[in-house]
């Protein structure tokens, strides 16, 4: 290894620099889907982890702790003295020899034109793991952590759905259930599959820069006891349960209920304590449930177990431990909520796909599903190929022209011009008629003056529309005066009639 360190070198560096190439020749392609940006993504995210491998082997190199690179290049030049010429000589094709000798034993290492390679490299799939509810990363697949929570004392008996919209809010959890350690565990186990589905569909991302800035924020906000949900540090121990408890005292409203838990897990709570363990499970029991509403440190030191330093030290000691562990717990809580910031619209899409699903059948869904496959399997193939379409028919929402029945039903090879809207041309008969209610022809209607009513549906023309406008108002007479029923008249208690309505009840005696 050592007679042919420089050329490693040489190679590594160009190994680093071609890799950069092709980074940057990749990231100027724009991907056409979703699934082409998550594999662009992960070559990416591939190349950069093998040009930091290369590098730190480079560094090894260069720190030369056995000095091997220096004796290298040492003897590069030969020896010193009488025939220095021919030992330089010598010595030069002593070193060509042996490159000769290691291209021969590593072809790979030769500096060759692999643009045909790199092409290869950047046409790559690598292979991601996702589930088929997380479909290729378009949804989270939350349903074990899901069955954790509502099977714990600190969760809920709600849906799926609604999970979706608390699993993101731990500091809604009751504060005397988070330092169980059934709560520690769930927060771990949801923490690392969030960290999972990040890595996987965000690969470029830093996620331990990421939650390097979040241990920052958390460090200056625990300072200063602005945490949300650990607020309120400085209370007494008495309140929760420590994690070697097992035993939350709040479940438990008489000695007798307590005695249910059996001699065991009283002996573990008592011991966690550093009270005495002996006795009958009654004893125990009555024991341990003086704590509940009597701190540590006022208790008979009677109750303590002999070799304790006392109350005092015992309370110390499970101050300090309450304290790391709420430090820990309440630190998993900001990491999962900065990653749920990063992944909300992933969240929201994952509600909706579930909302979505509980309101068709079973046979919708087997049919959704098999339409997905299928869209998936020919969708690189589609991109690929021209669309043919030598009749000119309008696209699909699909993006592919619809069926040729389907436009000869709807009659879409049938134009329909509107003076009214500019000449604009309306391929249709449906569409014919609906844009008598849109925006184009009301604007038009109202530079005309004329009201855009029922009356004149299917008027294209300008002249009709004003012809038609024009007997309209001969009609109704607006610009006639009309004594019977304009003129007006007043009666004795102030009423207003017309003059035809007046006469009338003038005639009948009522007024």
């Amino acid at each position: 290894m050592s007679s042919t360190l420089l050329e490693v070198t040489r190679s590594a560096h160009e190994e680093v620099e071609r890799l950069e190439r092709l980074i940057v020749k990749d990231l100027q392609n724009e991907p056409a889907s979703n699934k082409d940006r998550l594999y662009q993504s992960h070559r990416v995210r591939n190349m950069i982890d093998t040009i930091l491998t290369t590098t730190h082997k480079l560094v090894e190199i260069y720190e030369d702790k056995d000095n091997a690179r220096k004796d290298e290049i040492a003897a590069l030049g030969g020896q010193t003295g009488t025939g220095a010429g021919s030992n330089v000589f010598s010595a030069f094709y002593d070193r060509l020899k042996e490159i000769r000798e290691y291209h021969r034993r590593h072809p790979a290492a030769r500096v060759v034109d692999a643009t045909e390679e790199h092409e290869a490299l950047l046409k790559e799939e690598p292979m991601i793991e996702f589930t088929g509810e997380e479909a290729f990363g378009k949804y989270l697949d939350m349903h074990e952590l899901y069955n954790q929570y509502i099977n714990s004392k600190f969760g809920e008996p709600i849906e799926y759905s609604a999970y979706l919209d608390l699993f993101s809010q731990p500091q809604n959890i009751p504060r005397k259930m988070k330092l169980t350690r059934q709560y520690r565990e769930y927060m771990e186990n949801l923490l690392e599959y969030l960290i999972f589905f990040f890595q996987r569909t965000e690969p470029l991302q830093d996620v331990d820069r990421i939650f390097a800035k979040v241990t920052d924020e958390f460090e200056e906000e625990w300072a200063i006891n602005k945490v949300p949900g650990w607020e309120k540090e400085n209370q007494g121990i008495g309140e929760f349960p420590t994690e070697g408890s097992l035993i939350d005292l709040d479940y438990y409203s008489s000695v007798e209920e307590l005695v249910d838990v059996g001699p065991e897990k009283l002996k573990e709570a008592l011991a966690a304590l550093g009270l005495k363990t002996g006795g009958t499970v009654q004893q125990r029991a009555e024991r341990l449930f003086l704590t509940k509403h009597t701190p540590l440190e006022k208790l008979d030191k009677k109750h303590f177990a002999k070799g304790s330093r006392g109350s005092e030290h015992n309370v110390g000691m499970l101050a300090t431990k309450e304290v790391e562990n709420s430090k820990d717990i309440a630190l998993v809580e900001a990491k999962i909520r900065r990653l749920c910031d990063l992944l909300s619209d992933t969240i929201v899409r994952t509600k909706e796909n579930i909302v979505k699903k509980q309101a068709l059948t079973y046979d919708e869904m087997e049919a959704e599903r098999e339409e997905e496959e299928t869209q998936a399997d020919t969708e690189s193939d589609d991109d690929e190929q021209q669309i043919y379409n030598p009749l000119k028919l309008p696209m699909g929402w699909d993006g592919k022209p619809i069926p040729y029945w389907l436009y000869k039903l709807h009659g879409l090879g049938q134009e329909f011009k509107c003076e009214i809207c500019g000449n604009y041309s309306y391929w249709g008969r449906r569409a014919f008629e609906r844009h008598f209610k849109e925006w184009r022809h009301q604007h038009g209607m109202r530079c005309l003056g004329i009201p855009n009513t029922k009356n004149f549906n299917e008027i294209t023309s300008i002249e009709e529309a004003k012809e038609l406008w024009k007997r309209i108002q001969e009609k109704q007479g607006v610009n006639k005066w009309r004594p019977d029923l304009e003129e007006e008249y007043e009666d004795r208690e102030g009423n207003i009639y017309n003059k035809k309505t007046y006469t009338d009840l003038q005639r009948q005696g009522l007024i």
